[in-house]
Parts: structure tokens; C-alpha cells; sequence
């Protein structure tokens, strides 16, 4: 038995153990075995083995969700957690991968017209850079259109995405997205560099995808440059507000 669940492992992999120890606590007095890999678009499949294997199945289910996997799944008004995809690519919104791999695998698109609409006017890549997005960055979406003929789904952020992100965007607080590592490694190197004192709170927003909130005074570059060397291969996107002498 398999499944497929809305995580992926990439960058430097970290995710397979701490998926595990995951899984572990999970299923530990069940009678099943698991193996972890990833699919096409690094899509997270546990499969597994075992006369418990169905219960297991439903409680990771239950803790973790399942992609739809297929076109046919999707219908309007579906929520779901996708990752950003090919950020900065088009100039007509943006992509966000939220697991259809059959019959081939397809992205949905946030249109730009929404964007504006809910943003304001400005042009997508800078959205993107003022929000910090990078891609594998996970969003809530829900579907606002399907087209399975033309294979093309149109998603817009969900409410609660949308006052994220304007929090976010508005609280005055330097942030960092981290993808591509599990968050002990980052905090580990906080503690190496010894910037665990710059940061006001750590939010896991998927296996391998971290936000730091650093605390006032203190600015994302400078964090940047001092704990990358020591998150390789992991990618860093970041809010950055002016500086007081700036203003």
C-alpha cells in the first residue's frame, strides 16, 4: 500500500530521518513496516507493509493528508497545500504545485489579476520579492476553476493565506523562509553563529521549509550571510523592512 503525502524532501534530504523518528511515533505499536521516497516533483510516497498496514495508512492520512495525485481528483472550491513553483518565470502570476502528477504532471496557476486585486498594483516579480517567496515555499490554496480538457487549474490563496502574508508583510519584523533543510539544522547553526539571541520565534511550515521571525533591530541580510555557509544546499528568501535610517 501507498501514499502519497503534501511534504517533499530535496536540498540536502534531512527530511527521510526526521520523517522517520516522524513516523516512528506514529505507527510505533502497529504491525507495519515503511519506506519513504519521492515521486516525480520530489512529492514525499510512504509505502506500506504489514496486517496494519490499512489503520497505518488512515493515520498518516489523518496527520499528514494525501495529494490528489490526478486531474480527475481536483473539482472547485478543493483546499489544498501546494509548494511555489518557478517563481519569476512568467509575468502572468504565479505557479504553485499542489501534487497532480497524472495523467502528466501540471501546476496550478495563481492568475496575476487576482494578485493585483488582492495586493494591489504592481508587477508580479516584485510581489514576489517583496513577499519573500522562493520556490518549494508552501501556500494554502483553493481551486477556483478547472479546465481538465485544456489540463489548467486557476487557484487562488485562501483567506487565512492571504492575512498571513499581509501580516507578514506589515508587522515591521524581518522574517527569513529557509527551504530545503530541516529546521534543527537551522536552528543548529543559529547556535554556531550564535544568532539564536536575533530570532523572536521559529515556525515549521513544512518538513523542510522554516520561517525565522527576527527580532526587532535586527535585519534579515546580515542573518543571511552569517548562517548560509551553514545550511548548504538550502535556499533563503527573505521580508525585509527599511532600516529607521533608511526611512
Amino acid at each position: 500500500m501507498e501514499i502519497v503525502i503534501p511534504q517533499k524532501i530535496y536540498g540536502d534530504r534531512s527530511g527521510f530521518n526526521k520523517l522517520d523518528k516522524k513516523l516512528k511515533a506514529l505507527l510505533g505499536d502497529l504491525e507495519v513496516k515503511w519506506k519513504i521516497s519521492i515521486t516525480k516533483k520530489q512529492w514525499v510516497k510512504i509505502s506500506l507493509e504489514g496486517e496494519d498496514s490499512e489503520v497505518s495508512a488512515n493515520l498518516i492520512r489523518e496527520e499528514f493528508g494525501e495529494i490528489p495525485y490526478s486531474l480527475s481528483n481536483i473539482k472547485e472550491g478543493d483546499v489544498f497545500i501546494g509548494r511555489l513553483i518557478d517563481l519569476g518565470k512568467v509575468g502572468y502570476g504565479a505557479y504553485v504545485d499542489i501534487g497532480i502528477l497524472k495523467p502528466r504532471p501540471k501546476d496550478a496557476l495563481i492568475p496575476l489579476y487576482w494578485l493585483k486585486r488582492t495586493f494591489g498594483e504592481k508587477p508580479v516579480r516584485q510581489m514576489i520579492r517583496e513577499f519573500g517567496w522562493i520556490d518549494y515555499l508552501p501556500v494554502q490554496v483553493y481551486v477556483n476553476k478547472v479546465e481538465k480538457l485544456a489540463q489548467e487549474i486557476e487557484v487562488y490563496l485562501t483567506e487565512k493565506w492571504v492575512k498571513k502574508i499581509k501580516g507578514w508583510t506589515s508587522d515591521r519584523y524581518d522574517k527569513l523562509f529557509i527551504v530545503g533543510t530541516i529546521s534543527e539544522n537551522i536552528e543548529r547553526a543559529l547556535v554556531e553563529t550564535g544568532h539564536s539571541r536575533d530570532v523572536r520565534r521559529i515556525e515549521e511550515l513544512g518538513l523542510m521549509e522554516t520561517m525565522l521571525i527576527l527580532k526587532r533591530g535586527t535585519h534579515a541580510p546580515g542573518i543571511i550571510k552569517e548562517i548560509g555557509p551553514y545550511i548548504k544546499p538550502a535556499k533563503i528568501g527573505a521580508i525585509k523592512f527599511p532600516r529607521e535610517e533608511e526611512k
